[in-house]
């Protein structure tokens, strides 16, 4: 038998933590000598301490590990929660990194407020354009929540188009409104013009995207997910030129090569003097 602490040292934890498992029921010693009080404990129950610490790891309140193990969990089982346990920390990591993602851009933003060129913004007519398209429905605006959504509809668009045998005509083209119940959520068309009949009976839709008297554009270099600093410029000079903005620009992909950091996009905000 060994004493707590030898327990302790094989057991890779501490003797107070020992003597707390003992004192809520968790992990009794095999034997307490009655002369002396000292705690002994069998090699044994190292399985139990080590499934307790397993269980801890998962996240488990000491009360659900004391339900769980009364209920003789395998090794197996364990390791299955483990697994569950894991791809959940791994969840939860992606988004914690993704989300000091947008903090960092949002900061980058605050610091560079003013500073984007915005000479290369000009005013112009978009034709009318014959587009085939997919929609879905994304929970908001954000790049974090269009970027999940519309790369799948191009995706599936761009597969559709080449079943059907549609010839495309030009860059693919992302324009939004407002979903029916609010809340910010937004409906995303991914659009790629082409030359095919308003009803050829297509597994995708075919619609005519009205001209665009007046928009007001400018060049977006990089990826969609840091498009935000770019829009903000368009704003702020729409504003300064006398203009209102009539709804959510288009978005056309010029360039849009493997790495989304060479992306080349116009946006296009549709706007009248005010």
């Amino acid at each position: 038998m060994f004493t707590i602490g030898d327990f302790a040292r094989h057991g890779r934890v501490s003797v107070r933590m020992l003597r707390h498992y003992d004192a809520i029921g968790l992990l009794r010693p095999a034997h307490v000598d009655p002369a002396n009080g000292y705690r002994l404990y069998h090699a044994g129950q190292l399985a139990r301490l080590n499934r307790i610490i397993a269980l801890k790891d998962l996240g488990f309140t000491l009360q659900q590990v004391s339900a769980i193990l009364g209920e003789q969990v395998s090794g197996e089982e364990l390791r299955g929660m483990l697994r569950l346990r894991r791809a959940e920390l791994e969840e939860r990591i992606a988004a914690d990194l993704a989300r000091l993602g947008r903090v960092e851009a949002r900061l980058r933003m605050i610091e560079s407020e003013g500073q984007m060129p915005s000479d290369d913004i000009v005013i112009k007519r978009v034709p009318a354009v014959r587009v085939a398209e997919l929609s879905a429905r994304a929970a908001g605006f954000e790049p974090h929540a269009i970027s999940p959504v519309i790369q799948p509809l191009y995706d599936d668009l761009c597969a559709r188009i080449d079943r059907a045998g549609v010839t495309c005509t030009g860059p693919a083209i992302a324009y939004y409104e407002a979903a029916p119940e609010g809340e910010g959520a937004v409906v995303v068309h991914a659009a790629m013009p082409v030359s095919a009949e308003l009803s050829g009976g297509y597994d995708f839709d075919v619609v005519d995207l009205p001209e665009i008297p007046e928009a007001a554009t400018i060049v977006h270099r990089g990826s969609m997910d840091d498009v935000v600093p770019t829009s903000q410029t368009l704003a702020r000079w729409i504003e300064a030129h006398g203009y209102r903005s009539l709804g959510y620009s288009r978005e056309v992909y010029l360039e849009v090569p493997d790495d989304p950091a060479q992306w080349v996009t116009e946006l296009q905000e549709p706007v009248n003097p005010t």
